[in-house]
């Protein structure tokens, strides 16, 4: 279906390229012109691909977005030989950024704010962090702690089932609707049908299930406040108070984790910022890198 943002999007001149990062190939979007005044590296959420946060970038016409699909999802194949824990995705992050636009502003979405703190702590060069839907807390003891604990099991049984069934569970559009009604908060009938559509559309786009449950491990095992205090440099958390993964009250927490951070708080909202209130989270980037 169409986009809202869509005729916003189409102002935007958009090319596709690859590069050989951390041993695989990526696959990469640049959004905006390409001699911008700032190019922002974006990193996108578990299950996610570089579409999920256009509706930011049209947004923001005068930056240049770099936007890759992370190593086994959209039409980025999985790193060869590698576990695809966290170490492997810092690992991945590093090489990619230098490769293609060392020095950025780096910004990390959910599984990704983990993802871009991490290598930001372990010294990814950039001049500041934002990090959207920050996940600030074990995802096991969020207020959906039971959910989490569920979807444990379901990645467990895609990855141990035989193959041909447990692919058709990981990708059953039934729990993937479940998931997008459980996640939006709107009440505008016509972006929650765009949401639902989004996730049909590529919250199965990954390569296999054994990266899928790799990736999902390292999602709920990990937690932004182990990098926070290592990230010196400015650092940007819009949160949502309605975000059912990580509660804003655990974000107002982590925000004091960080030498020098600010947090922006979205109401009305949940963890899908990107698509909700993508003018909210523009506005909060823009200020910030103002």
């Amino acid at each position: 279906m169409t986009s809202p943002y869509a005729a916003q999007l189409s102002r935007l001149p958009v090319r596709r390229a690859e590069v050989s990062a951390a041993g695989g190939t990526t696959a990469y979007w640049v959004y905006g012109p390409e001699d911008a005044a700032t190019t922002i590296v974006v990193v996108h959420g578990f299950r996610g691909t570089h579409h999920g946060l256009e509706p930011v970038f049209a947004q923001l016409p005068h930056v240049r977005f770099i936007a890759p699909d992370l190593p086994g999802f959209g039409e980025t194949p999985p790193l060869p030989n590698r576990t695809h824990d966290l170490t492997a995705y810092v690992d991945w992050l590093d090489a990619f950024a230098g490769a293609v636009a060392p020095g950025a502003v780096i910004l990390g979405h959910s599984f990704g704010s983990i993802v871009a703190a991490a290598a930001v702590a372990g010294g990814l060069p950039t001049p500041r962090l934002i990090l959207i839907n920050p996940i600030g807390a074990p995802a096991l003891e969020g207020p959906r702690g039971i959910m989490t604990r569920l979807a444990v099991f379901y990645y467990w049984a895609g990855a141990r089932l035989p193959r041909r069934i447990g692919t058709w569970l990981l990708r059953s559009r039934v729990i993937v609707r479940v998931m997008s009604i459980t996640m939006a908060k709107t009440t505008d009938r016509a972006l929650r049908e765009f949401i639902h559509d989004q996730h049909d559309r590529h919250f199965s786009e990954f390569a296999d299930r054994s990266q899928l449950h790799d990736a999902f491990v390292t999602s709920v095992s990990h937690d932004v406040r182990a990098s926070a205090p290592r990230i010196t440099v400015p650092t940007l958390l819009v949160a949502a108070q309605k975000d059912d993964i990580t509660p804003i009250e655990a974000e107002r927490v982590l925000v004091t984790m960080f030498p020098d951070a600010r947090l922006v708080e979205i109401p009305d909202v949940g963890h899908l910022i990107h698509y909700e209130t993508p003018q909210a989270a523009a506005a909060a980037i823009t200020e910030f890198l103002d």
